[in-house]
């Protein structure tokens, strides 16, 4: 749905599903049910999560079809996609192994291609002409630290630069690949990606391997590669870092980088640190996810890569250690049990946004719920994502 000038919709990972089958099922379930909370009467965008194996069935001419007649009947369309989660996501133990394949490997790149190659009909049919499919920020960091990780995944990312170049040639629809920076990933920092963006995929390099890949000038490459690979900024992964929004928006714009979607979602403030702290905390330790912790410590950050790590160190024992802690809370939160989320920087990202929009896509993504403590999750899932959507609707306007 629009709101101002951007457009706001919610990621359905959240709805747990990795066949078709089973996603289909959950839309037609969940979707029409927000819409009718939230946008009667008008048409709804979905933040579309389709794993590869979801993404495969859809090859099928007759399975688009009766997709695209869902869409229309329910006055619905795919605004945005979720190439993050390649397998399973929901049900069993996902934590590091969400980043695989990353863009080390083919894998990855055969199924953000074909992402495209569908998101490009869907947005035709609907009328429009760009969208945003969001992805891992390359790797889990621990996993490209070998000689020539950095290069495979540099040249998968210009190949599929390559690939968005040929479907806006084929189709007019431009789709940029958002970056996601997370926690303990390679990219993680906004320094980190800037840097990234700035030696890798806006190299003199990487223009001449995307002009022989597409036959584009050096200039058109350079171009291309702006135009195509941008970032997806999610706000709980920001503040987790200890960013500041306005610096994030600053730093990005001042790279050239695009921000191609904002994912609005808010984590875990604990600050200080505390024994009856790490007593509620136990309650959001799950053996699904991944919840990495950030810890300033007399002005210095540390990392850990899940919750029960941050736990075992013992170092907050004395009482000067603040953590942000990665575990998507709904953003309507502030205060959770001895602590409080991070809202305030969500309130502050929204508010920059209000004034002068950084991009035209925001996405809620709350896909935790079904680990939240029950108490947090005592809402119907649907009244929940048509609340989210609601704050941040009163938040923009």
């Amino acid at each position: 749905m629009k709101v101002g000038g951007t457009e706001l919709t919610y990621c359905t990972n959240i709805h747990p599903g990795e066949s078709w089958d089973e996603v289909r099922a959950n839309l037609g379930r969940y979707v029409p049910r927000v819409k009718r909370r939230v946008a009667p009467g008008q048409r709804f965008g979905i933040g579309l999560r389709l794993s590869a194996a979801a993404s495969e069935a859809l090859r099928d001419e007759d399975t688009r079809a009766e997709f695209s007649r869902f869409l229309r009947e329910e006055g619905l369309y795919v605004s945005t996609l979720n190439g993050f989660p390649y397998g399973t996501f929901h049900g069993e133990r996902v934590k590091e192994g969400v980043y695989l394949p990353d863009w080390r490997e083919a894998a990855r790149l055969d199924y953000t291609n074909l992402l495209a190659d569908l998101f490009a009909g869907w947005l035709l049919e609907a009328g429009r002409r760009s969208g945003c499919i969001s992805t891992v920020p390359g790797a889990f960091k621990p996993n490209a630290s070998a000689a020539g990780d950095l290069a495979r995944i540099v040249e998968r990312l210009v190949r599929h630069a390559a690939h968005l170049v040929t479907v806006e040639r084929d189709t007019g629809c431009r789709i940029v690949l958002g970056l996601e920076p997370e926690p303990c990933c390679l990219l993680e920092t906004v320094e980190e990606t800037t840097r990234f963006f700035r030696d890798h995929l806006h190299s003199v390099a990487a223009a001449s391997r995307l002009g022989e890949l597409t036959g584009l000038d050096a200039d058109g490459a350079l171009r291309a590669l702006r135009r195509h690979l941008g970032v997806c900024l999610d706000l709980c992964h920001a503040a987790v870092e200890f960013e500041q929004p306005a610096r994030c928006f600053a730093a990005l714009e001042e790279a050239g980088v695009e921000i191609a979607k904002i994912q609005v979602t808010a984590g875990l403030r604990v600050d200080p640190v505390s024994a009856d702290d790490v007593a509620a905390l136990r309650g959001f330790e799950d053996a699904v996810y991944l919840h990495q912790v950030v810890e300033r410590r007399d002005g210095e950050l540390r990392r850990y890569a899940d919750l029960g790590l941050a736990v075992e160190s013992g170092d907050w024992r004395d009482g000067r250690s603040e953590w942000r802690v990665h575990f998507h809370v709904p953003v309507f939160v502030d205060a959770l049990e001895t602590f409080s989320s991070t809202q305030a920087f969500v309130c502050e990202a929204l508010r920059l946004h209000r004034e002068r929009p950084r991009c035209a896509q925001l996405e809620v993504e709350t896909y935790t719920w079904s680990v939240l403590p029950p108490q947090h999750r005592a809402l119907p899932i649907d009244e929940a994502i048509a609340r989210e959507l609601d704050w941040v609707r009163g938040a923009l306007e």
